[in-house]
């Protein structure tokens, strides 16, 4: 052990939990891991125990800290993020869950959402909130859970009595970032990202929308106090007689595609990144201005220091890309992720193969919850080789979708693409990226961005670090992939576009 200081990062996503420790220079000096269950009690439906993700997070401070042999008094801040828009109602007094989480992918209350759309209320909720009206988001997920939850589980009698206690303020909602903080300080608190993906809260004043609440049947008694995503007064501290045994400030939180964001230290208007997880995530910050977008994106929170301004962003969200790779494991199509690069690279195309993975409908520019995973243009001489290439074109083609919109809605023409995310590790989808997108593509050295963005947060609101410039300092290239063979891209594009309109509106009512 030596007497130097860090900030920890929980990187809270939606198949595992991460605990990351880094220096002063942005480097990563511990890293524990551990995955959680994905629940799946009906086509259509994703929950997590979030028990269980607690018990993980606190199992993987504990390795991280042991491995690096850390104290955890050398931690001088702990930063959030977290995979957005998955949701949880607890007891306050027991502290424990009325459900399952529901997962950002669950699709149960399309039915609510569509509902909306026919009464005429979309354009006000994305006049509100910058987000299209969809079952991606928190609202109509904490509505489900009040309306839905096992009144036994919570020693009570009688289903209302669960809305009885929502309006008494027993009960509390939140998103994974809420709950963590709960857990690791007792404090009821979000921040202003996460806030703004709950399809509750007005991003242009900055507050729980009443009318909001009222259609969605959320009482203001459950929601958490909003803070900035870098808080010089603290979230909380963890509790020395607690798991860590260290007064540890709590003070940054981030939804996990605002913290890659802030990760890549795209801090200036028209700075852009991509996240390649189990979806994609294009943002580019629109600075101080919140652009509503007329091309099927969404306007969100980038993020917020305390005492300053809101920074906005413009967002494409991609629901599937690297959980394409992950089913094509499923279907023993490939052994394990690094082999799709080999893969794709034994095949000179996909031999007219294109593979929509809209397996939880299609998000921007499309915003489909009806879409579902298609596969076209197969022959008797179609291989796994071809399925597998089309898949990593996929998510390249998915992305030219998003920044063609982005272009359009912000006028600024994309000169690079900050990229992070464990896909970006494939060289052979980097430069296929950079051709399809006609752009450079930068990959910096450390690509978990995600838990480093949490970690700057924290960090400059203990002082760890001074200013911005400290952290545009440490962030440093990999490598760089430039356009080049594009091998009759804008008609391949065009054919992917054809494709998608036949993956589109395929589940109907008889079917699910």
């Amino acid at each position: 052990m030596t007497g130097e200081t860090y900030v920890g990062a929980i990187d809270q996503g939606t198949t595992g939990t991460r605990f990351m420790v880094f220096d002063h220079d942005g480097k990563v000096v511990a890293n524990a891991y551990e995955k959680h269950e994905q629940i799946y009690p009906e086509p259509g439906w994703v929950e997590h125990d979030a028990n269980q993700i607690w018990e993980n997070t606190k199992k993987v401070i504990n390795e991280a800290l042991d491995d690096a042999l850390l104290d955890a008094e050398q931690l001088e801040a702990i930063g959030i993020t977290n995979q957005r828009e998955t949701t949880i109602v607890w007891d306050r007094e027991s502290g424990q869950p009325i459900h399952n989480a529901i997962v950002w992918q669950d699709r149960r209350t399309t039915d609510r959402i569509e509902t909306l759309e026919a009464e005429g209320k979309t354009d006000d909720v994305r006049a509100k909130t910058g987000l299209e009206p969809d079952a991606y988001f928190s609202a109509t997920k904490a509505e489900w859970l009040l309306d839905n939850s096992d009144p036994i589980k919570l020693q009570r009698s009688r289903p209302e009595d669960i809305r009885d206690r929502a309006e008494e303020g027993e009960l509390a909602f939140g998103t994974i970032d809420t709950w963590l903080i709960y857990k690791l300080t007792g404090n009821h608190i979000t921040d202003v990202t996460n806030a703004s993906r709950t399809m509750l809260f007005n991003i242009h004043d900055m507050e729980w929308d009443d009318e909001l609440l009222d259609e969605f049947n959320v009482p203001r008694a459950i929601l958490p106090e909003v803070r900035p995503s870098s808080d010089d007064n603290y979230y909380g501290t963890t509790d020395s007689s607690g798991f860590l045994g260290a007064d540890i400030p709590v003070a940054g939180a981030l939804g996990d595609q605002q913290a890659a964001l802030f990760g890549q230290t795209c801090f200036d208007a028209g700075d852009a990144k991509n996240t390649y997880g189990t979806g994609s995530f294009m943002l580019m910050n629109t600075g101080e201005e919140a652009v509503m977008s007329e091309h099927g994106l969404l306007t969100t929170v980038g993020f917020q220091r305390s005492g300053e301004p809101v920074q906005y962003a413009l967002e494409g969200s991609i629901f599937i890309t690297g959980a394409a790779i992950e089913w094509l494991e499923d279907m023993t199509l490939i052994e394990s992720a690094g082999e799709s690069e080999k893969l794709a690279r034994s095949v000179d195309s996909t031999d007219g193969v294109y593979f929509v993975p809209a397996f939880a409908g299609l998000g921007a520019p499309h915003w489909d919850q009806r879409a579902r995973g298609t596969i076209v243009g197969m022959t008797r001489g179609t291989r796994r080789e071809h399925i597998v290439r089309a898949t990593l074109e996929s998510i390249a083609f998915q992305t030219r979708d998003v920044a063609e919109a982005m272009q359009s809605d912000s006028g600024i023409d994309l000169a690079s693409l900050r990229v992070d995310g464990g896909a970006v590790k494939n060289n052979f989808l980097c430069q296929l990226q950079s051709n399809i997108l006609d752009t450079e593509i930068v990959r910096p050295q450390v690509d978990e961005t995600t838990a480093l963005g949490s970690a700057y947060a924290a960090g400059l609101a203990v002082g760890y670090w001074e200013n911005l410039d400290e952290l545009r300092a440490n962030w440093q290239v990999d490598r760089e992939f430039g356009p080049s063979d594009p091998q009759n891209v804008e008609h391949r594009y065009g054919r992917w576009k054809e494709a998608v309109d036949r993956s589109l509106d395929w589940a109907r009512d008889t079917e699910e």
